[in-house]
């Protein structure tokens, strides 16, 4: 799956929302819930009730996109259900996409370069 790189902020809203809602009421929720500016160019990202549903809102410079999926088999792994948001990382997006536990992914280490033998 092709998706976002780099420093991309992703807020993940943690109470599940009305699926019906799309891109515009969905930028609307940013604004209202998540106190955020839906046009700034992070990725904003949605359950539905049904933790097998994920709908991801965006602004790409054109105009507002909204991607949504839904798992054949299996469940998003998804946060405690609160008030509030959750940031993730670009490689995390990636994981809860597929389906798989974002909570296993960590930041890259860094490596040291060996000291050459004298």
């Amino acid at each position: 799956m092709i998706g976002p790189t780099g420093a991309v902020r992703v807020m993940v809203a943690t109470r599940p929302v009305d699926f019906r809602k799309g891109a515009d009421g969905l930028a609307a929720l940013v604004r209202e819930t998540m106190d955020a500016d839906p046009f700034c160019g992070a990725i904003y990202v949605f359950r539905a009730r049904r933790a097998d549903r994920i709908k991801l809102v965006y602004f790409d410079g054109t105009g507002v996109c909204m991607l949504a999926k839904r798992l054949e088999d299996g469940r998003f792994c998804w946060p405690a259900i609160t008030d509030g948001v959750v940031r993730l990382t670009a490689a995390q997006l990636q994981a809860l996409l597929e389906g798989l536990d974002w909570r296993r992914v960590h930041e890259a280490r860094e490596t040291r370069t060996p000291v050459a033998a004298s």
